[in-house]
């Protein structure tokens, strides 16, 4: 059996990171068996999570963790997709995942209400006297890494010109569609869907949730989703 290791649930999500979502909504549309676990980023292949065991072969990164279900199980989403619409749907996959979720990064670790809100309780476990000064070592790194990809050099009027622009591009293309791509799902749903329901996460207060929520047709997409793949989570399905 396949073992998903990530975060868990957490903020009514779940998981808080929309990568390892991704990845077990893939694990889903592949219907295979899996269990899920909580990883250990020291230990994790590379650093950072998700990342799958499939009996002794250790597969890190959601996008080869889906190559890896391509191949071995024969999931084959986007069989049905010209080489065209692969390309449109390649394009908006790391539109999303290299340059949307870096503002949702922003908007959950550096301001400081939202900080409080979510990211604090993953340090519940620190001892108190060294909690302090972990998180502030965390929290560098984060401003570090997102001074290095760059959304974070761009003042706060300008950060949420560039990800409503994301999101909208998001929503128009989806139109009244049932699935991103058509009338079926295609593997480039388990990343919009995962980060369209962080988006839209009420845990955290922000312009971009802001401009996810006036896009009814995002909203009822990932109810939809949510209803099929994840009905645990009622909030997402929009049923409480």
């Amino acid at each position: 059996m396949i073992t998903l290791y990530g975060f868990g649930p957490a903020f009514g999500l779940p998981d808080p990171s929309p990568f390892v979502t991704k990845a077990e909504l893939l694990l889903k549309m592949a219907q295979v068996p899996y269990r899920t676990a909580p990883g250990n980023l020291r230990k994790a292949p590379k650093g950072k999570l998700p990342y799958i065991d499939d009996d002794g072969a250790v597969i890190a990164d959601s996008t080869f963790i889906r190559w890896h279900l391509e191949k071995k199980y024969g999931l084959a989403l986007d069989s049905a997709l010209s080489d065209e619409q692969r390309a449109v749907a390649w394009a908006f996959e790391k539109m999303i995942e290299e340059h949307l979720y870096w503002a949702f990064v922003q908007a959950r670790w550096i301001d400081d209400d939202n900080f409080d809100r979510g990211p604090r309780q993953f340090f519940a476990t620190v001892p108190a006297p060294l909690r302090p000064a972990i998180i502030a070592m965390v929290r560098r790194g984060v401003r570090r890494d997102l001074h290095a990809q760059g959304l974070s050099r761009h003042s706060p009027d300008e950060l949420l010109r560039l990800g409503t622009r994301s999101i909208d591009a998001v929503a128009d293309y989806l139109g009244a569609k049932p699935f991103f791509m058509g009338s079926e799902p295609t593997a480039v749903d388990a990343t919009v869907f995962a980060f369209m329901a962080g988006a839209l996460c009420p845990q955290f207060v922000t312009p971009l949730r802001t401009a996810a929520e006036r896009r009814e047709n995002l909203r009822a997409y990932v109810g939809r989703m949510a209803a099929r793949w994840f009905p645990d989570y009622p909030e997402l399905a929009g049923t409480t």
